[in-house]
């Protein structure tokens, strides 16, 4: 299969990155949200983005898989989402998306720790092409971001991947727990998930960020099958579809088991005291190192919920 890799560097940053959302699409455009609260049912398999989570002295939350960036055209948020949210007591995301310094902290950590730039990792061919694409995307070439991680300077670009306006799940959820007083917290910080990219090495990044800009075509068109896929919330088919491209669980291992596992601990103790609706990219949910499954293992029961 042609740039598989290439192809699951944009799934994990599209479904797994939460400052991409922030960054690229909040400030962009949240789309508009017009719902109506329901009775939550469960529903009659697992293809569902929303779980209702009990059990274990924890208040009833919920969990929910987003996309960081999607088309305004195709964003939605369901009558028993709208629900779920609005029965929560505070709402939590990756990182705490209110946060005013988050900007700070991402320039802060984003730099490659063993000093290496990224024109020492790329041809001079490539390094121009990345220069030229940054500046198409956002008005600015390479040089401010030469030290950055490969794959975090990917996540610049992703809104070319993108028909239309983006929208945002976490800038949405975010808008709407402010507009409810809802507090706002999250999973981990900006290191965090910086230090989890940093665990993919970074001339394997560099070969991946040279893979996505040597097949932009063919980046949208898988972008709009994992659209696809999230619209029809198969949690398992989107799992399936990052670890495959990958070709192994190199880098799922990476970017989310390892996080999925840390998260599981954090959630039994936010809503201990708090019932919470628990915002994280879909591709978390899935598998057997998927948040949906580790909680189970952990004790808490999960109902799919109808969406």
């Amino acid at each position: 299969m042609k740039n598989v890799m290439s192809k699951a560097l944009v799934a994990v940053l599209l479904l797994m990155v939460s400052f991409v959302g922030r960054n690229m699409a909040q400030e962009t455009a949240t789309a508009a949200v017009t719902t109506t609260k329901v009775a939550l049912k469960a529903a009659d398999n697992n293809n569902t983005l929303l779980w209702k989570i009990e059990g274990k002295g924890i208040q009833t939350s919920y969990l929910y898989g987003t996309i960081h960036l999607i088309p305004q055209a195709d964003f939605f948020i369901a009558d028993a989402t709208a629900t779920a949210f609005a029965a929560a007591d505070q709402i939590v995301m990756e990182l705490k998306m209110d946060d005013p310094n988050m900007q700070m902290q991402i320039m802060q950590n984003a730099a490659m720790t063993d000093g290496t730039t990224l024109d020492k990792l790329l041809s001079e061919e490539n390094y121009k092409r990345v220069d030229e694409l940054l500046k198409s995307a956002l008005g600015v070439g390479v040089a401010p971001f030469n030290t950055w991680q490969p794959l975090l300077t990917s996540s610049l670009f992703m809104t070319k991947f993108i028909e239309g306006t983006p929208a945002s799940y976490e800038g949405s959820f975010t808008t709407m727990a402010k507009e409810a007083n809802k507090e706002i917290l999250g999973l981990e910080t900006v290191l965090d998930q910086v230090g989890a990219m940093g665990e993919v090495p970074y001339q394997k990044q560099a070969d991946l960020l040279v893979e996505t800009i040597s097949d932009m075509d063919g980046m949208k068109g898988m972008f709009s099958d994992m659209v696809s896929i999230y619209k029809k919330q198969d949690i398992t088919a989107l799992h399936v579809m990052i670890t495959e491209q990958t070709g192994g669980e190199e880098i799922a291992e990476f970017l989310l088991d390892k996080r999925n596992k840390n998260w599981v601990t954090k959630i039994g103790e936010l809503a201990k005291e708090k019932s919470s609706f628990i915002a994280v990219g879909s591709g978390h949910l899935g598998g057997k190192n998927g948040v949906v499954q580790l909680l189970k293992d952990a004790g808490y029961q999960l109902t799919p919920i109808a969406n």
